[in-house]
């Protein structure tokens, strides 16, 4: 079982960045696929960014976020840059027992563990 811990969320204005972490626990966590997602308010939540075998991103946040890990210190990274008002969200990462891609990788259903989430606002 993995248990995972978002942080690093906050406000920011238009333009600004922000780096995000997700911090897992247990022995295996090299082995899963970590995805990131986001639900804004009255939305459902959707998929912004994984790395596994490769690294993928949703078409709204590429070349603007970056998506990285550190297995030594068991920590997958979002860095975020040219923020926008519409990247406004809860953020998720999530763990995912299927390591390399597959066709369904940017569903929330075919993630196992989640964390709580963490708040991005991007306002002036």
């Amino acid at each position: 079982q993995v248990q995972l811990v978002e942080s690093g969320g906050g406000l920011v204005q238009p333009g600004g960045s922000l780096r995000l972490s997700c911090a897992a626990s247990g022995p295996t966590f090299r082995n899963y696929a970590i995805g990131w997602f986001r639900q804004a308010p009255g939305k459902e939540r959707e998929f912004v960014s994984r790395i596994g075998g490769s690294t993928y991103y949703a078409d709204s946040v590429k070349g603007r976020f970056t998506i990285s890990r550190d297995n030594a210190k068991n920590t997958v990274y979002l860095r975020m840059n040219s923020l926008k008002p519409e990247d406004t969200a809860v953020y998720y990462c999530a763990a995912d027992q299927r390591y390399y891609i597959h066709p369904s990788y940017y569903r929330v259903t075919e993630y196992d563990y989640w964390g709580q989430g963490t708040q991005v606002t991007v306002s002036s």
